[in-house]
């Protein structure tokens, strides 16, 4: 029997993208915007910012998921339990309540949703960004949002509907079988490192994201 080359072995999708964005990924959640945020120094305006430039990024890709919902590397993860838009609406009427039109102008968000659009070329990439987001709102997600509630001292129920998925009453056991679906997709050794990069720049996004926010944390302390 020939030996396989290390070339050859193909790596688990899960592990791959976790730890080929290790760096990215810690460097975007040490942003200085999160650390005001979560220690209650900005004010209500401060966390809507955040949620106005989320809002295009999870419509493209909800939008984006939905016209690829075939593709055999997008189909298995697909799940519309997962959607986040109407949740951040909810949000926003809790936090922005007189902002009437769900726009801002933020070149960050703007580059990040024309990403995800784009990424519909292949599915592999699409998949980056649905693992970076959905598995990240079901992971470190959870914890801030309880944070938000304690710091924020916020009414049972209002104002972090983003990090609450009522159909997914139990994470841990969702996300097992999230990673196992990725683990399962046919893709070559080329094709996981493609996908790792592209949760690489989708990282990356966040970072651009995060620093425009924290360019315009004077604006939001309160």
């Amino acid at each position: 029997m020939t030996a396989l080359a290390a070339s050859d072995v193909v790596p688990h999708l899960s592990a791959a993208m976790r730890d080929g964005s290790r760096a990215e990924h810690e460097a975007a959640e040490h942003s200085p915007y999160m650390s005001e945020l979560l220690e209650g120094r900005l004010t209500a305006a401060g966390y809507a910012a955040l949620l106005l430039r989320l809002r295009p990024i999870y419509a493209a890709l909800e939008e984006t998921a939905r016209e690829h919902a075939v593709d055999p590397l997008v189909a298995p993860l697909h799940d519309p339990a997962l959607e986040r838009l109407a949740a951040i609406d909810t949000d926003l009427r809790h936090w922005a309540p007189g902002v009437a039109a769900h726009e801002v102008a933020s070149p960050a968000a703007a580059a990040y949703a024309d990403r995800i659009r784009a990424a519909g070329a292949w599915g592999g990439l699409l998949v980056a960004h649905h693992y970076t987001r959905y598995l990240g709102d079901l992971s470190g997600g959870q914890v801030i949002g309880r944070l938000l509630q304690r710091t924020y001292d916020l009414p049972e129920g209002r104002g972090v509907a983003f990090y609450e998925f009522d159909a997914i009453p139990k994470p841990k056991p969702y996300k097992d079988s999230y990673r196992a679906a990725l683990d399962s997709l046919p893709l070559d050794a080329a094709d996981v490192q493609r996908v790792v990069e592209e949760v690489k720049v989708a990282f990356r996004m966040n970072q651009a994201l995060f620093g425009e926010l924290a360019a315009e944390l004077d604006t939001y302390r309160a």
